[in-house]
């Protein structure tokens, strides 16, 4: 989408930024936080509450994005990737349901962020495909695995789970018009692609391709699980679960840019994590406006002492990005 973000200097795809001056701003800036802010105070939970809700997909899905302008993410031997255009959303946003107003607050006001309302997920940011570079290389296997898209977006992560065999995937996101009118468009797109490459109909006695369709998200849906609200909210309702699922993989990209959302995103973390499990998160150094980023979150990570925070890769391309790693340093019991 067309829109600026207010602590976002790079772009994945035009770095038109001296990077040498900007990571020399950025140190500093990253010096100066950590003297003035020497540790991350917990802070009560916002008094407006955003609760998580679990979103189910239309039956017809499928023929009101049939016609839908698609573009393609392709990473090494990762499997393509499909996703809505997101310009769309902006061009098209009247006609969309959209009860949260989220598409027309973000023309309106010209931004990809607008916290407590709209967290930013129509836009693909840079650590989705920094972290999906960093399983290709790595050769992370899904298969069996349940797994969480934090703060999914498009839903890149969770979709590349699917396709490589996770064998239950949950996508959570702040904003339900981000859920119903982008990620569960996305998994079906990717599901209805698959669909599409197998082969024969009504001559040799098999399925039509409608029918195999339909059968192939039925199964889908019996892998894959919806969720908008804040991370609070979205926590009590898995854990209202019996028994509470627990994942071995979650997946969270540029999700610690406010210090606020720190309590609630480690404790999800904490609570819904496998006693093996595996974080992958993707972030920036820092978040300029906002405050957050990676030193701060390692402070409060270490501070807590529940998990060992691990660096896996650093990119220097404009501000730079991190892939780091949590894993439990003992039993959660």
């Amino acid at each position: 989408m067309a829109f600026s973000f207010n602590f976002d200097i790079s772009s994945q795809f035009k770095q038109n930024y001296n990077n040498d001056t900007l990571n020399e701003k950025e140190e500093k800036t990253n010096q100066d936080t950590v003297k003035n802010q020497s540790q991350v105070k917990e802070t009560s939970a916002p008094k407006k509450v955003k609760e998580a809700h679990e979103h189910k997909h239309a039956p017809d899905l499928l023929s009101h994005i049939e016609n839908s302008v698609t573009e393609t993410v392709t990473v090494g031997a990762l499997p393509p990737l499909l996703y809505l255009n997101e310009s769309v959303f902006e061009q098209t946003a009247p006609e969309r349901d959209d009860a949260e107003k989220v598409l027309s607050q973000t023309i309106t006001q010209n931004s990809d962020l607008i916290t407590g309302v709209y967290e930013g997920g129509l836009k693909i940011w840079e650590g989705t495909h920094d972290l999906l570079e960093y399983v290709d290389d790595e050769g992370e296997t899904f298969s069996g695995k349940r797994v969480l898209d934090l703060g999914c977006g498009a839903g890149l992560l969770g979709i590349l789970a699917l396709k490589r065999g996770a064998s239950k995937v949950h996508f959570q996101d702040y904003n339900s018009t981000v859920i119903e009118q982008l990620t569960i468009p996305n998994v079906f797109l990717n599901c209805e692609e698959e669909g599409d490459d197998e082969k024969g109909g009504d001559d040799d006695g098999s399925p039509a391709p409608k029918q195999r369709s339909m059968e192939k998200n039925h199964a889908l849906t019996d892998r894959c699980s919806f969720f908008s609200g804040d991370w609070v909210s979205f926590l009590s309702l898995i854990q209202s679960q019996d028994p509470t699922l627990k994942y071995d993989l979650i997946f969270t990209s540029e999700t610690i840019y406010n210090t606020d959302y720190y309590p609630s995103l480690h404790d999800v973390f904490h609570k819904l994590l496998a006693e093996h499990g595996l974080v992958y998160l993707a972030t920036k150094s820092h978040y300029f406006g906002v405050g957050g980023g990676l030193y701060l979150f390692e402070r409060f990570v270490e501070e807590k002492n529940v998990f060992q925070i691990k660096s896996l890769r650093e990119l220097d391309q404009g501000l730079k990005r991190h892939i780091v790693s949590l894993r439990f340093k003992k039993s959660p019991s």
